[in-house]
């Protein structure tokens, strides 16, 4: 709603704009026609002879911009113009909350995990000297180990902007038994760019030399695949024109260059989202009805920092998802740490709170509110997501 009266006050503010500059330009042009038309009177008198009193001309050109050039032509637009102005920056005022300090709450970080989280930003980024100069001033030296994981992987990433994949094969080739483990198929992948890039720079005989070199042992594995990259030795030097136009795609290069990103980060134990990004992102989208929140809560007189618990719905988008949110089917309240989910013997889950009402207080035995079973307190577990 908030954004719907901020476009509509902005659309006022530039369509008067617009109409105050048409003004303006128009009385411009005017103003130089009749100059221009006054020059060519005098002009034309030096040149002919007819005599033409240049006071005479010069007169009645000043009476004629008097009329064109007043002000009070302009005056009107520029006026609602103004008024348009400010009014626009009184609902931005009232829409952006410019005290965000409103909507946070004071929390005691850990000071150790905070600056890992910081220092992982920037390794992420690639700043390795901002990270030095930060571990030495924070007094993290154990966050140095980071340094050659990130380093490498940047190098790989560089190298692979220039369609280099001289770094990436080493990668891989070191850590070739743990890829085969997790069933990856980026080895595959690299020699595919490989053999496209050299079908593309040098021709059939080379490419076709990488592929009895590097694709030939992975044949047992990928054959349909390999059998597809043969056949575009058909198509060479018009490959683009080619029912296989498709391997020459560059987007290829940039999901190779993701999927090893990704893979570095599992064997790693790192999170292929920068974890400082992901925090600052959800907090901004957040934003909003947290200075509502904290608004209505001091209208209230009440201090909703104190709450464990938001009593409102945060709606965030998918992509911070990152763990199961279990809402009791019974009460409709979502699990917590006072109230967690609990497993019946049944199978079905209510939250702690629901089964405690069913059990009267944990004192008897009571029926599943979906299934026939019966069942206790204490044959519930209560489970963690």
């Amino acid at each position: 709603m908030e954004l719907n009266v901020i476009q509509d006050s902005f659309e006022r503010v530039a369509k008067r704009q617009k109409l105050s500059s048409s003004k303006s330009q128009e009385m411009i042009t005017q103003v130089g026609y009749e100059i221009e038309q006054a020059l060519a009177r005098i002009q034309s008198s030096s040149d002919s002879t007819v005599a033409v009193d240049q006071k005479t001309v010069l007169a009645e050109l000043k009476a004629k911009l008097q009329v064109v050039g007043s002000h009070t032509h302009l005056e009107g637009p520029q006026r609602e113009l103004n008024t348009n102005l400010s009014r626009y920056q009184k609902v931005l005022e009232k829409a952006m909350h410019p005290d965000i300090s409103k909507g946070c709450v004071d929390v005691d970080f850990d000071r150790h995990i905070l600056n890992q989280i910081i220092i992982c930003h920037f390794y992420f980024e690639g700043l390795f000297d901002i990270v030095d100069c930060l571990v030495k001033e924070a007094g993290e030296p154990e966050a140095i180990s980071l340094r050659l994981q990130y380093q490498e992987i940047h190098q790989i990433l560089e190298a692979l902007k220039s369609r280099d994949l001289g770094p990436a094969s080493k990668w891989i080739s070191a850590n070739k038994e743990r890829l085969n483990e997790s069933g990856s198929d980026l080895e595959l992948k690299l020699h595919k760019l490989h053999f496209v890039d050299l079908l593309q720079s040098k021709g059939r005989a080379d490419a076709l030399r990488y592929a009895k070199t590097y694709l030939a042992p992975l044949a047992s594995c990928h054959m349909k695949e390999i059998q597809r990259l043969l056949c575009s030795v058909l198509w060479a030097g018009r490959l683009d024109r080619s029912p296989y136009a498709d391997l020459a795609d560059p987007s290829h290069w940039e999901n190779f260059a993701e999927e090893v990103m990704r893979t570095s980060c599992n064997f790693t134990g790192q999170s292929i989202r920068d974890p400082l990004s992901v925090v600052l992102a959800a907090g901004m989208e957040g934003l909003p009805t947290l200075l509502k929140l904290a608004n209505v809560m001091a209208a209230k007189k009440q201090e909703w920092e104190a709450m464990k618990q938001l009593p409102v719905p945060l709606e965030l988008g998918k992509e911070f998802h990152f763990h199961s949110i279990f809402v009791c089917p019974v009460s409709r309240d979502q699990g917590s740490e006072e109230n967690p989910p609990m497993l019946l013997p049944c199978g079905h889950v209510l939250c702690k709170q629901s089964i405690h009402k069913l059990s009267k207080a944990n004192t008897r035995n009571f029926k599943c509110p979906y299934c026939p079973h019966d069942a206790s307190f204490a044959q519930c577990k209560q489970l963690c997501f």
